[in-house]
């Protein structure tokens, strides 16, 4: 049987016979039922990224560094760019961090946005509109909304309601 001896290590033989008892002090020496101890060396501090470690002597051993981001149970490579959403785009930085931004989407001109799917932000199919009432009239025309209104959008000012006019009434009699 080989007796490996690491070298932060440092072991008192003692051989029967050689050494008298008077000669160890064993405050110097310190021992526990399996024999001397090893003082315990100043060990290096072990890398916050470590994954893997090994205590193969006195001082562990960090033999594997994680290199890559976690999110929402996926896992990233260093300076790897994904999007998670139609929304978010991210990246792994070098600090096993992941960061993200979100888009900023203007807020669309109309009422009646569409959320496209795969797509961000909402658009208006049919363009910029506001309303009159509850009916939807398109910008930048002037709508005949009953018989006696005429209403049109403000301009750039889609949430506010239409401006309306009311104008002479066509077939009816106001008594």
């Amino acid at each position: 049987m080989a007796l490996h001896i690491h070298e932060a290590c440092i072991l008192l033989l003692v051989i029967p016979g050689l050494v008298t008892s008077a000669a160890i002090s064993h405050e110097d020496y310190p021992a526990d039922e399996d024999g001397p101890v090893c003082d315990q060396p100043e060990c290096p501090k072990i890398h916050p990224k470590c994954t893997k470690v090994e205590h193969n002597g006195c001082c562990p051993e960090c033999k594997e560094v994680k290199n890559f981001c976690e999110y929402h149970g996926k896992n990233y490579k260093i300076l790897e760019e994904f999007k998670p959403s139609p929304c978010e785009w991210c990246r792994c930085e070098p600090s096993n961090e992941v960061h993200c931004v979100v888009a900023d989407c203007a807020v669309p001109e109309c009422v009646n946005p569409i959320y496209e799917p795969e797509q961000c932000c909402p658009v208006c199919k049919n363009g910029p509109n506001c309303f009159a009432g509850t009916t939807i009239i398109p910008a930048g025309i002037e709508v005949k909304v009953d018989d006696c209104n005429i209403c049109h959008c403000h301009n750039g000012d889609w949430w506010k309601p239409a401006q309306c006019s009311k104008r002479e009434c066509q077939g009816k009699q106001t008594v």
